[in-house]
């Protein structure tokens, strides 16, 4: 008797095969094809190593460690401390060997630069999250406004103060 086939019980693998054999009787089953774990690459996801991101920058490794050092680009470590670089580490190391070559800005200055940059940002961030609440405030305001005004009774009459030409008084009666 032939051996079952482990996917489609119902079908024999073959004559002959796996008889015989050592581990014969304990066969593996053969895995099914998963679709791999997708990821979403941003401009800040870790990817590039060391020699890489050098590469890209056009600036030598050690340069790259030593801007580590001093705070000015940080990447993002591996288990094993590696270094791993994102698309926008490159675009600021670019950035720091802009500033320095071109623009003649010490290391402290750009590391300053850096941080007043990182500072606007948050701040700008933080006053898109206030002019958010701030819109849903009013938002929410005018929607009670609406209810006050919805719920007035119909059969009152707005006050108007008499004309200064008139002195005449008039007294409204309801209908009952």
């Amino acid at each position: 008797m032939s051996p079952m086939n482990p996917i489609d019980p119902d079908t024999p693998i073959g004559p002959g095969l796996g008889e015989g054999l050592p581990g014969a009787g304990a066969r593996r089953t053969r895995r099914t094809a998963t679709a791999p774990p997708t990821y979403v690459l941003t401009e800040d996801t870790p990817v590039y190593v060391i020699s890489v991101a050098a590469e890209l920058s056009g600036l030598h490794p050690q340069t790259l460690r030593q801007y580590d050092r001093l705070g000015l680009v940080c990447p993002d470590r591996t288990a094993g401390r590696g270094r791993r670089y994102s698309a926008r580490d490159i675009q600021q190391l670019r950035e720091v060997q802009r500033l320095s070559q071109d623009e003649g800005i010490n290391l402290a200055g750009i590391k300053r630069i850096i941080e007043l940059e990182n500072q606007v940002t948050a701040l700008r961030s933080r006053v898109a999250e206030l002019v958010d609440s701030l819109e849903g405030a009013a938002t929410a305001l005018q929607q009670r406004e609406a209810a006050v005004h919805a719920s007035y009774r119909r059969d009152l009459v707005p006050y108007q103060p008499p004309t200064p030409q008139s002195s005449a008084l008039v007294v409204w009666r309801p209908k009952r």
